[in-house]
């Protein structure tokens, strides 16, 4: 762990000899790609060590290839100045088309995006994106204060382009409009918003990047997205983006492989620079320019959207020369301690980390890891990372694990507390059920695990519930109530799955003619008051409601009171609130006993099986308390699926 700090700190030293320190060297945004100057003159600066000339052609110049010529520089930049026009105004127009032309030492001329192009775009038709120069006559501005960093994060997880419910890419103004106001009313106060990188390929899920400092076009314009991150400020809502600092997309003609003619430029040279599983280059993070470009774009999503903060993607990839590939963890320190680790990228993460905690205190990051490494969520002082916080990846894939090959009488509780509080402490989780992964195509949401076809027949309330709907929504309530509580310090949702949202997620693609039936989020179902839909989502609304009251994800650990395996029962105190949970699918209680951490008088604060959400209404809370001196008793009907979660508050402790 020393070790670790000791390469931070020399770091950080290089940095302020080479550059005066971070602060110039991160916002290199500034002075890269095209900047307007005062003067209305444009200047272009690129980094290209292994070409032998760069031009740059465009609309501006009618497309002559060598009209325009880089001069070049040390340490591999190319400069290039545009003088005003003669009425002063920018030599290139804004929202038209720029290329960067690389002549390479092998005598090739390759069309290039410049890596640092904010605006891309894919005319209809086209396979290649284009570089559009962006400088409206009006800048959207952003008026209200980003949100101070919540005690419980409550993470809304979402993709613009699916967060509608016609069959076309939703755009960011429709999410502004339609689903801001259903997060919030949910009770969510962190969005994560998921593809905003610009990424040539749509069914990548955002995760191929192309182009890391544009926003992507297919949504809307940047200003539109300022405007989505400016309202949701204005509702206490903070906005997490999903960066992807760990792959780039292998594209050359609109992406940054090969964009000097080089193998290597921004990444290392095959074989170490290919990821072969994501068919991607991997980044060479001990490259002074490759630092200056990745922490630098860090910076122009938090000062130009003004984001919150970052999910970094992949990080197990980028902390091992294995990437993660073929490798177990047991969680034994020599896994996380070795020649496997790749300290050029460990110090990158923790540099980021460093930078981002200084410059922004309340900005948050959130590792997806799937290793455990330790100290990943510990301080950089400490010889951690740096992060907030981890994904609690192992939760979700238990919950699949269940579904799929476990009968109700064969659930274990045991295990299911174990893997929600298996973390290391100090170390800060987020918690979840399902998020993306388990929506595409390929694998199933929780709802359909549990209900799979009678979600197209037997929602409706106007019918009796059958026994496979009664079972499925009840499940989904607990499955969800008991990680919320117990897996972590947060807890995350991904966009449609608080209602249960139908059938799986998938792209338009080749393999299903290009449709976008199943691209999209039906928020319909929930406007559909005789459909059981807006149960689950009431469910999940209260539930976070509860949480924004009380503050259990913000408090320690919970002390697990009863784990019994043949009632199927669990009971645990966190926060001044009492959990209980009966996962059994056929046997009910009455005057049950459970211990509590502190005696008095508990009230009811939420029950899975109001009529309300889609249970039974078995319970008159105006009648049940737990007491110090009485059980807890309520009226049970053995004769219904007795599948059950209750949260209560401790009154006058």
């Amino acid at each position: 762990m020393v070790q670790r700090y000791e390469l931070l700190q020399k770091q950080l030293l290089r940095l302020e000899e080479a550059e005066g320190g971070y602060e110039q060297f991160t916002q290199s945004y500034k002075t890269f790609g095209v900047q307007r100057q005062p003067d209305n003159s444009l200047h272009f600066k690129e980094w290209a060590p292994a070409a032998e000339a760069l031009f740059l052609t465009g609309d501006f110049n009618g497309w002559n290839k060598f009209s325009n010529p880089y001069t070049k520089k040390e340490y591999g930049k190319w400069e290039l100045i545009l003088q005003p026009k003669h009425d002063n105004s920018p030599a290139v127009d804004h929202n038209t088309k720029l290329k960067v032309v690389v002549h390479t030492k092998k005598g090739e001329r390759l069309y290039r995006i410049s890596p640092w192009a904010k605006y891309v775009i894919q005319e209809e038709k086209s396979v290649i994106y284009d570089w559009i120069h962006w400088d409206p006559p009006h800048l959207y501005t952003q008026i209200h204060p980003r949100p101070k960093k919540p005690r419980s994060l409550r993470i809304y997880e979402a993709h613009v382009g699916i967060a509608s419910p016609e069959g076309k890419i939703a755009s960011y103004t429709n999410f502004t409009t339609n689903v801001l106001p259903h997060i919030k009313e949910l009770g969510y106060n962190c969005i994560q918003l998921m593809a905003i990188m610009e990424h040539a390929y749509y069914a990548s899920f955002g995760y191929q990047v192309t182009s890391f400092f544009a926003a992507s076009s297919r949504y809307g314009t940047p200003e539109e997205l300022k405007q989505l991150i400016d309202v949701a400020h204005s509702m206490g809502i903070m906005v997490l983006l999903d960066v992807v600092h760990s792959h780039a997309s292998k594209n050359t003609e609109d992406g940054l492989n090969h964009f000097d003619g080089s193998d290597s430029c921004f990444f290392h040279a095959p074989p170490r620079g290919e990821h072969t599983m994501w068919d991607s280059r991997l980044f060479n993070y001990s490259s002074w320019e490759v630092l200056r470009f990745l922490l630098s774009n860090l910076r122009w999503w938090m000062d130009e959207y003004r984001f919150d903060g970052f999910r970094f993607d992949g990080v197990t990839s980028m902390l091992y020369h294995h990437h993660g590939m073929g490798a177990g963890f047991s969680g034994d320190y020599s896994e996380y301690f070795g020649l496997q680790v790749d300290e050029d990228s460990l110090v990158y993460l923790m540099l980021a980390n460093h930078i981002l905690h200084t410059l922004y205190p309340d900005c948050i990051t959130i590792a997806e890891d799937v290793s455990g490494m330790p100290a990943m969520c510990r301080g950089v002082e400490e010889g951690g990372l740096g992060f907030d916080y981890r994904l609690a990846m192992a939760i979700p894939d238990k919950w699949i694990q269940i579904l799929k090959e476990r009968k109700d009488e064969d659930w274990n509780m045991g295990n299911i507390v174990f893997t929600l509080t298996n973390r290391r402490y100090g170390e800060k989780c987020i918690a979840y059920a399902e998020s993306h992964d388990q929506a595409l195509v390929g694998d199933k949401t929780l709802a359909f695990w549990l209900m799979d076809k009678e979600m197209y027949s037997n929602m409706s309330s106007h019918i009796p519930m059958t026994a496979v709907i009664d079972r499925g929504i009840q499940l989904h309530k607990m499955i969800r109530l008991i990680t919320h509580a117990l897996g972590g310090e947060g807890y995350l949702n991904f966009i449609g799955n608080e209602f249960g949202h139908p059938e799986w997620l998938d792209f338009p693609r080749e393999g299903n003619n290009q449709s976008y039936h199943y691209a999209r989020r039906q928020f319909n179902l929930v406007d559909m008051d005789h459909l059981r839909y807006y149960q689950l989502y009431a469910f999940d609304r209260d539930m976070n409601r509860t949480e924004d009251k009380y503050g259990w994800l913000a408090a320690p650990p919970a002390f697990i009171s009863a784990q019994h395996e043949e009632d199927k029962v669990i009971v645990f105190d966190r926060g001044n609130v009492l959990f209980i949970f009966n996962f059994h699918h056929t046997k009910s209680f009455q005057d049950y006993r459970v211990g509590v951490d502190i005696p008095g008088k508990y009230k009811i604060r939420l029950d899975s099986d109001e009529v309300v959400y889609g249970g039974h209404g078995r319970l008159d809370h105006n009648t049940d308390f737990f007491t110090e001196n009485h059980p807890f008793n309520g009226r049970s009907n053995s004769l219904k699926l007795l599948l059950w979660a209750l949260v209560l508050f401790g009154v006058n402790l």
